[in-house]
């Protein structure tokens, strides 16, 4: 990140530097990764092709660096991330059977797949920065029209600008019957509620867990079958990433790469 010639598509004082480098993204991974499994074809490549199962970190991980790259790094990295990611959708395909009941065809750059996915990894990390998170340069409607960038570098076609259009794209899904709750995503989601962490990080993983379900809006949580925690999961989770943002922090590694390259650039 440190590397390119340019600022890359966001820079300093953007929305997606604000948003992507807050502690808030720890929950919203957790979120997106529930409100992906609700779309049916979404659900089978993950069923199908993931191995977040053997190795959830390594998968994790490899979500981490497209975000992180697209986010901080000149353009020339951005697009090589997005081409490599493209890259692997292109194995990515088989057969589910849809909310109706039919079987369907599906691959990971089929277009109706690429935009659920956008939206709902747009709508998790926007929702848990605004719940979290200090209020983003520009509001939500910049930060949903900058991140339509990195949808558009991975196929998306005419991803949403505003955070009304982002809202109406996720409940048309909804409306038009395409969303599915199903045994995979009840496998999908338990995994997520107890996945196999290391003893002494389990307790403040629950919270966060805990924190995504209580801040995914009711008529999703209704198709996921969770419902929002009795206790008060959004002020304890506020609590804990308050702690690991003293542990670790005000920036990222990341973020201060991006700053290197970018005071680089300025004094060449």
């Amino acid at each position: 990140i440190e590397g390119g010639n340019d600022i890359g598509f966001f820079g300093p004082g953007s929305a997606p530097w604000a948003v992507h480098g807050g502690m808030a993204t720890m929950v919203a991974g957790i979120r997106a990764l529930l409100m992906q499994t609700l779309h049916p074809g979404a659900m089978a490549g993950v069923h199908d092709w993931s191995r977040y199962k053997e190795d959830p970190l390594g998968r994790l991980a490899g979500t981490i660096q497209w975000l992180i790259t697209i986010t901080f790094a000149g353009t020339e990295l951005a697009r090589a991330e997005s081409a490599r990611v493209s890259g692997f959708h292109e194995r990515v395909n088989g057969t589910y059977v849809d909310a109706q009941g039919v079987e369907r065809p599906y691959s990971a750059g089929d277009p109706e797949l690429l935009y659920w996915v956008h939206v709902v990894f747009t709508d998790a990390f926007l929702g848990c920065h605004e719940t979290w998170g200090a209020p983003i340069p520009g509001g939500a409607d910049r930060y949903v029209s900058d991140w339509a960038i990195a949808g558009e570098l991975v196929g998306v076609v005419n991803p949403p600008r505003s955070e009304n259009e982002l809202r109406a794209a996720m409940h048309q899904f909804n409306a038009d019957g395409i969303l599915k709750h199903d045994e995979r995503v009840e496998e999908t989601i338990a995994f997520l509620r107890r996945p196999p962490l290391r003893r002494s990080m389990i307790p403040f993983y629950r919270v966060l867990f805990a924190g995504a379900v209580a801040s995914i809006p009711e008529e999703y949580r209704r198709v996921l079958g969770l419902k929002r925690p009795w206790w008060p999961a959004v002020t304890c989770t506020r609590v804990i990433l308050g702690l690991l943002r003293l542990l670790l922090g005000p920036s990222s590694t990341s973020e201060d790469a991006a700053r290197i390259r970018i005071a680089r650039l300025k004094a060449d």
